[in-house]
């Protein structure tokens, strides 16, 4: 009588037929709608997070920039003070040499004044011996060098 056909279509309207019965898109429906809640909440919460993480990198690229701001200013400042005591060492330096140079002038003159006339080339030679033993003492290097044999023209020229 009906062919197979007809029986496959018949059970598929009578299958629909039952879904519509006991509300199977609504609960298809519902979950969809659920679904499409949840994932819009969660888009929702990622810009949110997204944007608490740009305000966040903003503050730190600003944080680093004022850090590196700081970092150049106290460069600086150290460049200035080690300037500073380089050149306060130096005065020292100079001042130190001038009085130790007083003191070996006062001492060779007072050598001087007491040396005979026969004896006035051992007392000088004597006076820049005293001299550059002082000056190796406390200066040292290329510099102590340079002292000693400007100390010693001037002690030459001076007592001879």
């Amino acid at each position: 009588m009906f062919e197979a056909e007809f029986w496959v279509a018949a059970a598929f309207v009578l299958f629909l037929g039952v879904l519509a019965y006991f509300r199977v898109h609504k609960v298809l429906v519902d979950g969809l709608d659920q679904r499409t809640a949840r994932i819009k909440a969660e888009l929702d919460e990622a810009r949110r997070l997204k944007d608490e993480a740009q305000t966040l990198l903003a503050a730190y690229k600003n944080k680093q920039h004022e850090a590196e701001q700081e970092a150049e200013a106290i460069i600086a400042g150290a460049k200035a003070e080690a300037e500073r005591i380089a050149a306060e060492a130096k005065t020292k330096i100079e001042d130190l040499l001038s009085r130790r140079t007083k003191m070996a002038e006062n001492k060779i003159a007072q050598a001087e004044a007491q040396a005979l006339a026969d004896v006035r080339a051992a007392a000088a030679d004597a006076a820049v011996a005293a001299a550059e033993k002082i000056l190796s003492k406390t200066v040292k290097g290329k510099l102590a060098d340079d002292l000693i044999n400007k100390g010693v023209e001037d002690l030459k020229s001076k007592l001879n």
